[in-house]
């Protein structure tokens, strides 16, 4: 990990976000969308992620390996201080840390933003997520199942919670 640096996402990284995620759509659980993010919703998603609300990338030299945000977690007023995590690595760089990194930046970048808690959604099937986010303190609770459906089949969605001290 030691070659990583992580940063805020400036506009410049958008496409690379987005060709990250876009992946995940195509080939992964990791996100119900169905089809990939197109340049105009790419660019709504990340003028939505003004403070309090946060992106991070892990670059590798000049290249985006990864990518987290802080996004509101329900619109409605009453949670305006939870959040949810989204962390999502380039196919070529997992493995490495990055996903613990981010982890770790977003849970500092939530205190700061004064959220009271933070919120993970993650497809059941999802291992590598649910246990990274059990080292960094959040707790399952709860299971959705059956709540969504990709790739011909039904997925639980697990529900992971970090309350912040």
């Amino acid at each position: 990990m030691s070659e990583c640096t992580l940063r805020e996402a400036t506009v410049a990284d958008q496409s690379a976000i987005m060709d990250i995620y876009n992946d995940a759509v195509l080939h992964s659980t990791a996100t119900f969308d169905l089809d990939p993010r197109t340049w105009e919703v790419q660019q709504q998603w990340f003028q939505q992620h003004r403070p309090p609300h946060r992106i991070f990338v892990a670059t590798l030299g000049d290249a985006v390996a990864g990518w987290g945000s802080l996004s509101p977690f329900r619109p409605k007023p009453g949670y305006r201080f939870t959040a949810e995590d989204s962390i999502y690595v380039h196919k070529d760089f997992r493995g490495r840390g990055m996903g613990a990194a981010l982890l770790g930046l977003l849970i500092e970048a939530a205190r700061r933003g004064r959220f009271h808690s933070i919120m993970a959604l993650i497809d059941g099937d999802n291992t590598v997520s649910v246990h990274l986010h059990e080292r960094f303190g959040f707790r399952h609770v709860g299971t959705f199942p059956q709540v969504g459906f990709k790739f011909g089949r039904w997925l639980d969605v697990v529900h992971m919670q970090r309350v912040l001290e």
